[in-house]
């Protein structure tokens, strides 16, 4: 099945870009491990996914590019064509000569409706391309106010439009110290609608992107391609193809609805974190070796103990004995955080991955008790490798990990809204304070649900 992608917003225009040159890459890498069998099933599963076929038997991505201003698009269309491997189609971009401003209100409640008809044709068009639609990948930011507010407000048609197709936002984190004064408001008012419209979240915090840059990529000077780049191979190593039952001969031919099966067993909890590794510079790789055994046992410190990346993980964090009473894991009365988890996906890429001992993933004290752990953990598996990388794991989870960030903007938003500070700036838009405390209730629900885990 394959995937629609919409960009929306300079940010979800440059991470699409990328995402579409990884997945590029990966394809034209050469795999001496693999079979030729191998190869070519595994690249005609990924072009079955994000590329169609043209005349000129350059891969043209499926994908549907949405910003109020030309600048960005103009750019992304351009950087794609000049790489020879893939480009996008040319008819498949909306833009405007005026951004939003920075403003959710703007975004949602005038450029959306006002371009809606355009936008959804776009897509429309895009979708009948597709033999079999397995759903939409929107990317956006939760800061700005065209890829935020516009962004959900295409995601809300999405779903009128397809009511049966599957749609995971990808969404970017803002810098906790703040990019936008405005951002807090934007980030709620973004995230609140989306849990509407969603089938589930994706989530990449910038803070946290940037230290991989700085501390395991070593670069110096971070550009936000250089940010892009890490989202665009995380997102791949989950994308591309894999098998998704022990022992399986195809492909996973829907990895929208796979995906969403495996991670959201229920409507109340839609926030999905990844991480991925190992990642380092490439001029590393050659010296570097790694093991299964080794890479499995840091992926899930990792996720007990919430470590966003390999360096730095506190070993000391461990699961609660199952039958204790211990208080809640988002309890400040606990002195270890530990990551309580509602679904788990590991996904193997690389040689002699069938030999990996995955048992200590189905621990059921990782688990809130009213899941199964059989059904709350699945793996998924490919002996080709991904983009040099001889061997890798992936981690998507459904747990506790965006509680303190959610509350920390949550928090910051309530105060300003208390002193009604920049109201003004989105009321002349059409958004009332109403639907603020709408969305603050919304999130406060969403809150409380995970922290009782």
């Amino acid at each position: 099945m394959s995937i629609v992608t919409v960009q929306l917003g300079q940010c979800g225009n440059q991470i699409g870009h990328e995402v579409f040159n990884a997945i590029c890459s990966d394809v034209h890498g050469t795999h001496v491990l693999c079979s030729k069998k191998e190869n070519e099933s595994y690249n005609d599963a990924c072009k079955e996914r994000f590329f169609c076929e043209e005349e000129s038997e350059v891969p043209v991505a499926r994908a549907v590019l949405v910003d109020m201003e030309p600048k960005v698009i103009s750019q992304t269309l351009s950087m794609a064509t000049r790489s020879g491997y893939w480009k996008y189609d040319d008819r498949s971009h909306f833009c405007q000569k005026q951004g939003s401003g920075n403003n959710w209100a703007n975004g949602y409640s005038v450029h959306g409706p006002k371009h809606k008809e355009v936008i959804m044709n776009l897509v429309q068009k895009e979708a009948e391309k597709c033999d079999r639609l397995g759903g939409f990948f929107t990317i956006m930011s939760m800061a700005g106010g065209t890829g935020s507010g516009l962004g959900a407000y295409v995601t809300q048609c999405l779903r009128d439009a397809f009511p049966t197709s599957f749609i995971l936002n990808h969404v970017i984190w803002p810098y906790g110290t703040g990019e936008i004064i405005v951002q807090n408001y934007n980030s709620v008012l973004t995230l609140s609608h989306l849990y509407q419209s969603s089938d589930a979240l994706l989530v990449h915090e910038n803070d946290v992107i940037h230290k991989i840059c700085a501390q395991l990529m070593n670069i110096k000077q971070i550009s936000f391609r250089d940010v892009n780049q890490v989202i665009a191979h995380q997102l791949g190593s989950v994308f591309q193809p894999t098998y998704t039952a022990e022992g399986g001969l195809h492909y996973s031919r829907n990895p929208l609805g796979d995906l969403m099966e495996t991670l959201v067993p229920h409507p109340e909890f839609k926030m999905l974190g990844l991480r991925n590794i190992p990642q380092m510079p490439e001029n590393s790789l050659a010296y570097s070796t790694f093991s299964w055994p080794g890479l499995i046992k840091h992926l899930r410190q990792m996720l007990i103990a919430n470590a966003k990346m390999e360096e730095g993980i506190d070993w000391q964090v461990r699961p609660p004995r199952l039958g204790s009473s211990i208080p809640s894991s988002y309890s400040t009365n606990k002195p270890l955080q530990f990551n309580t988890s509602i679904a788990n996906l590991v996904i193997l890429r690389g040689k002699d991955m069938h030999s990996v001992d995955l048992g200590s993933f189905r621990d059921p004290s990782l688990y809130t008790s009213w899941l199964n752990p059989q059904d709350a953990f699945n793996a998924w598996k490919t002996p080709r490798a991904f983009n040099k990388y001889e061997k890798s794991a992936s981690l998507v989870s459904n747990s506790q990990f965006l509680l303190k960030p959610l509350d920390n903007v949550v928090g910051k938003a309530w105060n300003m809204f208390a002193s009604k500070a920049y109201i003004h700036q989105y009321t002349k838009f059409g958004i009332e304070e109403e639907d603020f405390l709408d969305s603050f209730t919304a999130l406060e629900q969403v809150i409380s649900s995970y922290t009782i885990l």
